[in-house]
């Protein structure tokens, strides 16, 4: 058989399959097919509480002789204290990287990988979390391992020092791609130069770390009180229970009281930020603040950003800017709903220099289009049948499953989302999509940046007379120093 009629079998059994239950139509768009029926898992069916206060969500799933153990940490960058910005991401990394008390990092090293498992650990700014994926024969001594990695990290002083000079390498290369510049400079646009998400990491900082400063943070906010774990695998759910009793069993302390997660921002004010960076291509992100993932405008604002520009080929801004006018390979937009603080809605894209601000005003077009002439009902039905129809993949596998119901926990995101969101998403009408389009895609509000070759960006495109400045949001002009890229601070 060739590799033509390989590929085509697949095809070929689905039709002889359609054909014994009903006549081949004409064309394909004439198939049709049963509706998919999925109820997604129940968070509740899967929860467990350990004697320590640990919450553990936990699935069988013999497919395969392996064992999942995902955690999540409540701590994260947020605790930095002021001048050791950095802290918290050394001690979540070096915890694995830095051996345990009774192992050297290269003991422990090499006892993984005697044992073919994969253990891991790293604080982000608004959680931690610590993996092992291991064989179910080998499940004994790795959880050992990576209980006594979470329990008693050794924190060994020349992987501290690797890391630290790692840190350093990679800060004189901050200012190297204008992509990192682009999104690092964003954030602090729409964040707020004081939010912790950006109180980078600095020279002076991560040199006044100590492994004593590692060891405090550790014993500080590492306990199993604050931790939810997602366990999936080849096991039974009473004998994984056991396990993790006696793992976590008799761990010394107790927490201490977490301060909250700032839930506040504070945005520039609206305007056009200008960066000068010598390349070829200009990077453009368009947006303005959002709102948390609570707000009764999520789902009819999910669907208008999917048509707008998050649906790939078939969206507004990726139609218009890339396949019409060929001015971008990847022209998009998106939304992000904030938990702890507000979201964001972000159009970019990245332009040859002299057509950065033509390809600019095309995408501030559609967003005006999108909010004065609203949507199609065909372009409404084709986002939530996506958005419907790939509802189901969220729940592919167990250890997802688990993840999921351990971040809803850890975030503490209403049980009814996963039943009731298929129901919210087909209640969106057109009309809703352009009120939500008029209330929070505001153009007098919108933060627009450029990263670029500023003076080949103004030269422009001698087909299109539009300047930047003619679209800067209020007039507003903001030309901003690129930062030292070791102290962090504009010249």
């Amino acid at each position: 058989m060739t590799r033509h009629a390989l590929h085509a079998l697949p095809l070929l059994l689905a039709l002889g399959s359609l054909a014994a239950g009903q006549e081949i139509p004409a064309h394909p768009d004439e198939l049709s097919f049963e509706p998919i029926v999925f109820e997604p898992p129940k968070a509740a069916d899967h929860r467990h509480v350990l004697n320590n206060g640990m919450v553990v969500f936990i699935a069988e799933d013999k497919a395969l002789p392996l064992v999942n153990i995902s955690l999540t940490l409540k701590v994260g960058s947020w605790l930095d204290p002021p001048g050791q910005e950095g802290l918290a991401s050394y001690t979540g990394s070096q915890m694995r990287r830095g051996g345990t008390k009774s192992l050297s990092a290269e003991e422990l090293d090499e006892r993984l990988d005697f044992l073919a498992a994969q253990v891991s650990s790293g604080f982000g700014p608004t959680s931690g979390g610590a993996s092992l994926n291991c064989l179910t024969d080998n499940l004994e001594e790795s959880l050992a391992l990576l209980v006594e990695m979470l329990r008693e990290p050794r924190f060994q002083e020349d992987r501290l020092e690797l890391a630290r000079e790692q840190s350093l390498q990679a800060m004189k290369k901050r200012n190297d791609d204008s992509a990192d510049i682009e999104g690092r400079e964003w954030n602090v646009l729409l964040n707020g130069e004081g939010h912790f998400t950006n109180r980078f990491t600095t020279e002076a900082s991560i040199g006044a770390i100590t492994r004593d400063d590692l060891l405090a943070f550790h014993r500080q906010y590492v306990h199993p009180e604050r931790m939810i774990a997602a366990v999936s695998g080849s096991f039974e759910t009473a004998d994984m229970l056991r396990r993790l009793e006696e793992a976590f069993a008799d761990w010394p302390g107790t927490p201490t009281e977490l301060p909250p997660i700032p839930d506040t921002i504070d945005p520039v004010a609206p305007g056009l930020y200008r960066i000068e960076k010598d390349v070829n291509q200009g990077r453009v992100s368009i947006g303005l603040p959002g709102v948390k993932r609570d707000h009764p405008d999520v789902y009819a604002l999910e669907l208008m950003v999917d048509i707008l520009g998050g649906s790939g080929f078939t969206s507004r801004i990726t139609t218009t800017v890339r396949s019409n006018e060929g001015l971008a390979y990847d022209a998009r937009a998106a939304m992000s709903f904030g938990v702890w603080y507000p979201g964001r809605f972000r159009a970019m894209f990245q332009s040859k220099s002299p057509t950065v601000a033509w390809a600019s005003e095309l995408v501030l077009e559609e967003i005006r289009k999108i909010r004065d002439e609203g949507v199609t009902p065909e372009e409404l039905a084709t986002a939530q049948s996506s958005l419907i129809e790939t509802f189901p993949s969220s729940f592919n596998s167990k250890a997802r499953s688990m993840a999921i119901f351990a971040s809803d926990e850890y975030t503490g995101r209403d049980p009814s989302y996963w039943k009731t969101y298929r129901d919210r998403i087909r209640a969106v009408t057109a009309d809703d999509v352009q009120r939500v389009a008029r209330t929070h895609l505001l153009p007098e509000k919108m933060i627009l940046l450029v990263v670029g070759n500023q003076e080949a960006i103004d030269r422009g495109d001698e087909k299109h007379a539009v300047t930047l400045e003619a679209l800067a949001p209020g007039g507003k002009v903001t030309v901003l120093p690129l930062r030292d890229p070791m102290t962090m601070k504009m010249p």
